[in-house]
């Protein structure tokens, strides 16, 4: 399938997944380097051994879902003349676990940072917590859904936007049977609801912003809100 490849061009992709790799060993020795060396002087408190003990499994978990999604890539399929691609169910579970793995290392750096600020439990409060946490699993989906718009190639089919090309809703959007396969499979289908997740994602932050500015909040946590906004327009 890419007879034409020039030596340059094999090298440049070559090289690209080397990088990634050395990368990923990379981060993998920056936590588990330190961590030994903090664990040895007696500066992790029980919680926090945990913790690491936990951050740590998940780097080793990341680089093993790594070698298991290019895998999947270098498989011949029999009667197959396709695109080699890795598989999408394995991609998404790849930057599913990045996510996971990102969020809790910044959620227990930033804990040790800052102070916890202690705010009296109202009603407001409490449903504005439930309301970042529902907008953050919210967002969760639409970064996985993503990896399958990238695992099949779905953002080629429709470059139109708001519509997908002539229609709002595609002809071909539950093409696939049984119905479910569409969600994952079927590039129409995964783009649109890409589409659908992105603009509800968006939405979900801007209802949040506010919200929080009917409510008496600590300077960070306004800069947080307000820094989410911004970040969600430019995305």
């Amino acid at each position: 399938l890419n007879h034409d490849m020039t030596l340059p061009e094999f090298k440049f992709i070559w090289y690209m997944e080397y990088s990634h790799r050395m990368w990923g060993r990379a981060v993998g020795l920056a936590y588990l380097l330190p961590a030994a060396y903090f664990w040895h002087r007696g500066c992790l408190s029980p919680p926090l051994k945990g913790r690491v003990l936990a951050l740590c499994a998940l780097v080793c978990f990341q680089g093993l879902l790594g070698w298991y999604m290019v895998k999947s890539g270098l498989e011949e399929k029999p009667d197959s003349y396709d695109i080699p691609r890795v598989s999408q169910y394995r991609l998404a579970a790849h930057l599913g676990s990045a996510l996971v793995l990102y969020s809790a290392s910044l959620w227990t750096g930033l804990s040790l940072l800052l102070p916890q600020h202690k705010l009296p439990e109202t009603k407001q409060l409490l449903r504005l917590r439930q309301y970042a946490h529902g907008t953050t699993a919210l967002i969760f989906l639409t970064a996985l859904s993503g990896a399958f718009v990238a695992g099949l190639d779905a953002g080629l089919v429709y470059n139109s936007f708001p519509k997908m090309g002539e229609r709002w809703i595609p002809d071909d959007l539950l093409a696939f049977s049984p119905v479910l396969r569409n969600i994952f499979e079927n590039p129409t289908t995964v783009q649109f609801d890409h589409r659908i997740l992105g603009i509800a994602s968006i939405t979900a932050v801007t209802a949040l912003y506010f919200f929080s500015r009917k409510i008496p909040l600590p300077r960070r946590t306004r800069m947080a809100v307000t820094s989410l906004l911004a970040v969600a327009c430019m995305q």
